[in-house]
């Protein structure tokens, strides 16, 4: 969660305060002296930005999921911009 919270240039203040929880609540989740519930990982995810899904593949995995990431960013965009997005992409990578 850490590493979700730094890529987003939060402190753990400004992240309690966008998650609704304490910031010794989100000390003690980084530090993994705390269990949280499955309530406050849906505020944790509000507050990060990112799906629950996402949340908990970063808990999984020792590094955050880019594409999992890319994904929770999308959905949240019209069908045009994510069209757009996609032929960003296809161009940056294109042979020349």
């Amino acid at each position: 969660m850490r590493k979700l919270r730094t890529a987003r240039e939060l402190t753990q203040e400004s992240l309690a305060e966008r998650s609704d929880l304490s910031v010794d609540a989100i000390r003690r989740i980084e530090r993994g002296s705390f269990s949280p519930s499955l309530d406050t990982l849906g505020k944790l995810s509000k507050g990060l930005d990112v799906s629950l899904k996402t949340l908990f593949q970063g808990f999984e995995r020792e590094r955050s999921n880019a594409v999992a990431e890319i994904c929770d960013f999308l959905s949240l965009r019209s069908g045009r911009e994510v069209d757009l997005a996609w032929r960003v992409i296809q161009a940056m990578f294109e042979e020349r």
